[in-house]
């Protein structure tokens, strides 16, 4: 059960939605909903705490996305703490254009997005675009002191996907619940919830699962990161899917490579061979086939 606190937040949180957006929660005018070329899958990869692994998460399957060749495009609308690029190596020196620039009606979203494809991942005509963030502080301070339009989101995922023939848009979201990431939950095919095996992970995972139910995502899956390796899986899995009802969609072991790393590369390119790598290969394997099932004709 939630408590009244939590509880009063969801509904604040589903009023908002139905005010802006119009339940049911679809993207309006656009090509996503119809079996052509430019249909792409929203996929948001959220977490209710920070420091869960969600922006490697996130950067890693893109990656993999493109080597089974997706046409992938990233957008970190963590805005208040940016950092992805970090993780593809874009300097912030080649950051013309952010989405910041975009949401103040600076350039267009297409003119923030840049090429981050990983030639040696790809396969035919596999790509990866990351929108990202600014990083500087006074950026950061601009968008807590002034906020932005949230709904310009939508409208730039649309001019996205027709720019770039895209497949999917991941969105790396901020931490927690805020109107960018609500809007982020309404629009998505598929949410990749990250949480660590923590109590406080788990009472908050509660509130974001709710909320993501009530606004009908389609499909969630639960990824569980830094799991230790005295830990036995299968015990886990079953725990958390008793707790949750929610089906787990990977669990994603501890490492010290990781940590070795440093945000200073993909795991997935520098460690190919790794149990991590594979059991995120597995998840992308999973999310393209029933991608490539859901985007079927019903006969």
């Amino acid at each position: 059960m939630l408590d009244l606190d939590l509880r009063y937040g969801l509904m604040k949180a589903i009023a908002f939605l139905k005010e802006n957006y119009h339940t049911p929660f679809t993207l309006s005018l656009n090509p996503f909903t119809e079996p052509s070329r430019l249909m792409a899958r929203i996929v948001s990869i959220h977490s209710f705490r920070g420091g869960t692994g969600k922006s490697n998460t996130a950067a890693n399957l893109a990656t993999l996305l493109s080597k089974y060749g997706q046409r992938v495009g990233v957008i970190d609308t963590d805005i208040q703490s940016p950092g992805i690029h970090v993780l593809f190596g874009l300097e912030t020196d080649r950051m013309k254009n952010t989405l910041n620039d975009y949401l103040w009606g600076n350039c267009g979203i297409v003119d923030s997005a840049y090429d981050v494809t990983v030639a040696e991942m790809k396969t035919g005509d596999g790509a990866v675009y990351l929108v990202p963030s600014k990083s500087a502080a006074e950026d950061i301070a601009r968008v807590l002191r002034e906020g932005y339009d949230v709904r310009l989101l939508r409208s730039g995922l649309q001019d996205l996907v027709q720019a770039y023939s895209l497949d999917y848009v991941l969105i790396d979201t901020h931490p927690g619940l805020n109107e960018e990431t609500l809007l982020a939950l309404a629009m998505s095919n598929l949410l990749l919830l990250v949480l660590r095996p923590d109590r406080q992970d788990f009472q908050g995972t509660a509130v974001v699962l709710d909320l993501a139910q009530k606004l009908r995502v389609p499909k969630i899956l639960m990824l569980i990161n830094r799991v230790l390796a005295s830990v036995d899986v299968a015990d886990l899995k079953h725990q958390v899917e008793s707790i949750y009802g929610n089906e787990i969609g990977a669990v994603l072991p501890n490492c010290d490579e990781m940590m070795q790393l440093g945000s200073s590369g993909l795991f997935t390119v520098r460690y190919p061979d790794h149990p991590l790598t594979h059991e995120l290969e597995r998840l992308v394997k999973q999310i393209v086939v029933e991608s490539e099932i859901s985007r079927k004709p019903n006969p």
